[in-house]
């Protein structure tokens, strides 16, 4: 009688260990491989070069072991999945991000997982691209108007530190007759 009780019992609590995941989880639906390549279906994944390569920082033995930093390239001038004028654009904003071979490089370290690490060079990839695709703001007449009266004051400011500077240099001048 005992023993069947606790069977039950031992019964009831494996079914709340071994219950299905809930339907939608997105820490889950990171680590799916399948979901990334639907995510990611605005960026060619076959024009991307990936590699991985052993993070910095604290972490033990993990960051001794595990090469989770995940490094991402691609040509920028023959990239035609971009637009021409945002290439150019991202060109001249992320210069310092381009090799010499003219390559732009990304990295990401934020995470333990190469699986997130790449998706997350793949966003800031989307948030290049997004943010070159921003037309210029153009100035009001009004902001126009502003920039150039505080040009104008420092630039007043400016000579009169100059005076100032040349005034206390010529009253240290020793007049020699």
């Amino acid at each position: 009688m005992a023993a069947a009780r606790y069977l039950r019992w031992g019964l009831s609590r494996a079914r709340t260990w071994l219950r299905p995941p809930p339907a939608h989880h997105p820490l889950r639906d990171l680590h799916k491989q399948g979901d990334a390549k639907q995510a990611s279906s605005d960026i060619p994944l076959d024009r991307l070069t990936v590699s991985y390569c052993r993070s910095s920082g604290p972490g033990g033995q993990n960051v001794n072991k595990v090469n989770s930093k995940a490094e991402v390239r691609f040509h920028l001038a023959s990239a035609d999945w971009i637009a021409e004028p945002v290439r150019q654009k991202m060109a001249v904003t992320h210069k310092n991000k381009i090799n010499r071979s003219g390559e732009l490089i990304l990295t990401s370290e934020c995470s333990r997982y190469q699986f997130r690490n790449l998706a997350d060079c793949l966003q800031k990839i989307r948030d290049m691209i997004a943010e070159a695709s921003q037309p210029a703001k153009e100035p009001s007449k009004e902001d126009a108007v502003l920039h150039r009266i505080r040009i104008e004051n420092m630039n007043r400011e400016r000579l009169r530190k100059k005076r100032i500077n040349s005034a206390i240099k010529t009253s240290r001048r020793v007049d020699v007759d």
